[in-house]
């Protein structure tokens, strides 16, 4: 709660000074923030309390809020007030993504203010992120009766997925004794309204952070020192005065030209929906985000081009939804060979049968990857789907991403001869274990 000081100046004028209690630091030191407020000439003494009243709730709220910046701002407020200003310029994927990598970050420096933090504070922390047993997403949780407490409870895996706001791929995984993450398991038990010990069998990783992953937490720190110089927070950024953890670069392995015609050669036999979505995968080489925006407005077969103006992405508590793509250089225009039309074609067809079987309970989403249903399709299920056509065929390991990465690594040529197609046709062509 705020409390306040009375003042009188050097002129008998009055002034305020309203304090605010932020906690206290490791060191058991209190963290305090001041403001001064003085009453305009005129006013009563009940303007002058009630005025006071009002300022007292609103800097307390401010500093609540992480509005009050300055060098005394913890780490941790002026991070969750720097995430809140770049909501709109950061997808909602990597504001999670940064939020996952504040934890580590907070335990480690959120406590210190903004202008005591020095290079010797990071070097600390990135060892840290090098410590067997950093890595909590490397763990696990295997449920144990859980399909069982649901039938006593009468709960679907859709419905338990609504009250934990995780996806319901995730609630039959852990039904089937899969692995899943402890913040997905803290989740189901706290729905159940049970410990995790009750539900889950905790399995706990003692991998340390890859150099990757830890350059990504420098990286994320840098540019919030980079934002506090920008608004006059602080005047330097310390991150700049650390050398940047290395990351192992892994040379990408490929599959030869003989492993690559196996790919094709069981994709013929694959589904048509899913032979389409992996053929234009490697063929245009966009995200699998991308592939599932795409409507058949983003199609020319005319002029045998594809557009790329946008892309699905997933979260537990939005669902699937719609957003921009990565970057402006991401909106672009590709240009496929006539045989990825052809088949595109064939799957139109294919598709439009599927619509009529399903008659009123079709949704017209224009996608042209859909669910059974005609919405859009879960990005993850391209995963899934991949990973299964790969073991089921005994095929080399790729995934739709190493697909993206043709064009950045070697690239074996060879003639693809589609004959399910109706057409043949030769590119370049490698599938990529990254």
């Amino acid at each position: 709660m705020a409390t306040v000081k009375e003042k009188i100046n050097k002129d008998n004028s009055r002034s305020f000074e309203i304090r605010v209690s932020l906690g206290r630091d490791l060191n058991q030191k209190q963290l305090l923030k001041y403001y001064t407020w003085s009453p305009p000439p005129g006013m009563t003494q009940r303007q002058i309390d009630k005025a006071l009243e009002r300022e007292k709730v609103l800097f307390e709220e401010r500093c609540k809020t992480g509005q009050v910046l300055d060098t005394q701002t913890r780490f941790a407020d002026f991070a969750e007030y720097w995430l809140e200003k770049k909501k709109d310029t950061h997808s909602p994927a990597y504001q999670k993504r940064i939020k996952s990598l504040l934890v580590r970050i907070n335990a480690g420096i959120g406590h210190l203010q903004m202008g005591k933090l020095q290079p010797h504070h990071l070097h600390i922390l990135y060892d840290s992120l090098g410590e067997p047993g950093i890595k909590k997403n490397g763990s696990n949780a295997i449920a144990h009766g859980l399909a069982e407490m649901l039938k006593e409870r009468r709960l679907t895996y859709v419905a338990l997925a609504q009250l934990a706001g995780i996806s319901d791929k995730t609630v039959s995984a852990a039904c089937r004794g899969k692995g899943i993450s402890l913040e997905s398991a803290n989740k189901i038990a706290h729905v159940l309204q049970l410990d995790i010990d009750a539900v889950f069998t905790v399995r706990k990783s003692e991998d340390p952070l890859s150099g990757k992953s830890v350059l990504h937490h420098h990286r994320i720190i840098s540019s919030i020192f980079e934002s506090a110089v920008k608004w006059q927070v602080i005047f330097d950024n310390p991150a700049r005065r650390v050398e940047a953890p290395k990351a192992q670069n892994k040379e990408a392995a490929y599959l030869d030209d003989k492993q690559a015609l196996e790919v094709v050669a069981a994709l013929d036999n694959a589904p048509i929906k899913w032979r389409t979505i992996v053929m234009l995968l490697a063929y245009s080489g966009a995200r699998r985000g991308e592939i599932c925006g795409l409507t058949w407005d983003d199609i020319d077969f005319t002029n045998q081009i594809m557009r790329i103006t946008k892309s699905n992405q997933y979260l537990p508590e939005m669902g699937i939804f719609e957003k921009g793509t990565k970057t402006k250089s991401s909106t672009r225009t590709i240009k496929l060979p006539i045989e990825m039309f052809t088949l595109l074609k064939k799957y139109g067809m294919w598709q439009m049968g599927e619509r009529l079987k399903m008659g009123d309970m079709w949704q017209h989403t224009n996608k042209v990857f859909t669910q059974e249903n005609g919405l859009a399709i879960h990005p993850d299920s391209i995963t899934g789907w991949v990973a299964k056509f790969r073991e089921s065929n005994n095929l080399p390991y790729f995934t739709p991403h190493s697909l993206r990465n043709l064009s950045k690594n070697k690239i074996q040529t060879f003639r693809v001869k589609v004959s399910k197609h109706g057409c043949s046709g030769s590119r370049k062509f490698g599938f990529l274990s990254v």
